[in-house]
C-alpha cells in the first residue's frame, strides 16, 4: 500500500464522485485517488461494483467510502454528501457524475422517462451541490459532468437528454457567479462518445457517431477523468464557470 504523498496535487483533499461506481464515473474516482485524494463515491444498485473501485482507491492508500445513494430521490443527494462528509471527514471537491440516457423520440416519451432524466440529471445534480456547499470552503472545486449533446444535437431521441445537460451550463454560470468570492470554483466537463458499458465502441450507434468525430474514435473513461482532475487541481485555480469540451473534435 501506498502511503499519500504531499506532492500530489490533490494531497490530502476529499472528494464526492456521484454514479462512480462504472464507466467514467469510476474513471474519475481512480484518477483523484491517483492524485492524493481521498475518494466517496456513490451508487443505486451496483454494490460489487462500488466495492470495487472503493478497493482500488484503498490499494493507492486513500479513505475510500461507498455510498448508496439513489440521485434522482429527493433524499439520495443529501444522503450522498452526509456519507461522504462522515467517511471522510469532510469535503473539498464535489464530481456531480451521476447521470441516465434515453433514446426516444420526444412524441413517444412518457411522463415517467421525462421525470426520471431531469430528477437525475439536473435535480440531482442541484441537491447534491446545494448539500455539499456548507462543508465546501477556499479553494473548493464543484465539476459537473454535462454531454457535447448540450449544444449540438446530430440526431434524435434524445431531446430531453440533451435539455438536462445544457441546462447544467447555465447551472454552472449563474453558481460560478454565487461562489467567486468564497474561493470556489464551479465547472463544467462535456464529453462526446465514450466507449462504457452505456455507450460501447462497438454498439450499434459507434458507426454514426464515428463519421463525425475528428479524432476517428471513441473517446475512453480515462481521458474524461485527466480533464476533472485538472479542474480539480490547484492548475486550475483560476478557471471557474466554464466548459471543457472532450469530445474527440465531435463539436467543432
Amino acid at each position: 500500500m501506498t502511503a499519500p504523498s504531499s506532492s500530489l496535487p490533490l494531497s490530502g483533499k476529499r472528494a464526492l464522485v456521484t454514479g462512480g461506481s462504472r464507466g467514467i464515473g469510476a474513471a474519475i474516482a481512480r484518477q483523484l485517488a491517483a492524485d492524493g485524494a481521498d475518494v466517496a463515491i456513490t451508487y443505486e444498485k451496483s454494490a460489487d461494483r462500488a466495492e470495487g473501485v472503493a478497493a482500488d482507491i484503498r490499494a493507492l492508500g486513500r479513505k475510500a467510502v461507498a455510498v448508496q445513494a439513489d440521485a434522482g430521490s429527493t433524499d439520495g443527494p443529501r444522503k450522498a454528501v452526509e456519507g461522504a462528509v462522515a467517511g471522510l471527514g469532510g469535503l473539498d471537491i464535489v464530481v456531480n457524475n451521476a447521470g441516465i440516457a434515453g433514446e426516444t423520440l420526444f412524441a413517444d416519451q412518457s411522463l415517467a422517462e421525462i421525470d426520471a432524466l431531469l430528477n437525475v440529471n439536473i435535480r440531482g445534480v442541484m441537491l447534491t451541490t446545494q448539500a455539499a456547499l456548507p462543508h465546501l470552503g477556499e479553494g473548493g472545486r464543484i465539476i459537473s459532468i454535462s454531454s457535447v449533446l448540450a449544444h449540438r444535437v446530430p440526431f434524435g431521441g434524445v431531446t430531453v437528454y440533451s435539455a438536462t445537460k445544457s441546462a447544467l451550463e447555465a447551472f454552472t454560470l449563474g453558481l460560478s457567479r454565487e461562489l467567486g468570492q468564497r474561493g470556489v470554483t464551479v465547472n463544467l466537463v462535456k464529453p462526446g462518445a465514450t466507449d462504457t458499458d452505456m455507450n460501447p465502441a462497438d454498439g450499434p450507434n459507434a458507426a454514426g457517431m464515428l463519421s463525425s468525430i475528428s479524432l476517428g474514435r471513441y473517446g475512453q473513461p480515462q481521458e474524461i477523468a485527466s480533464a476533472v482532475a485538472f479542474l480539480a487541481g490547484p492548475g486550475a485555480a483560476y478557471i471557474t464557470g466554464t466548459s471543457i469540451l472532450v469530445d474527440g473534435g465531435i463539436g467543432a
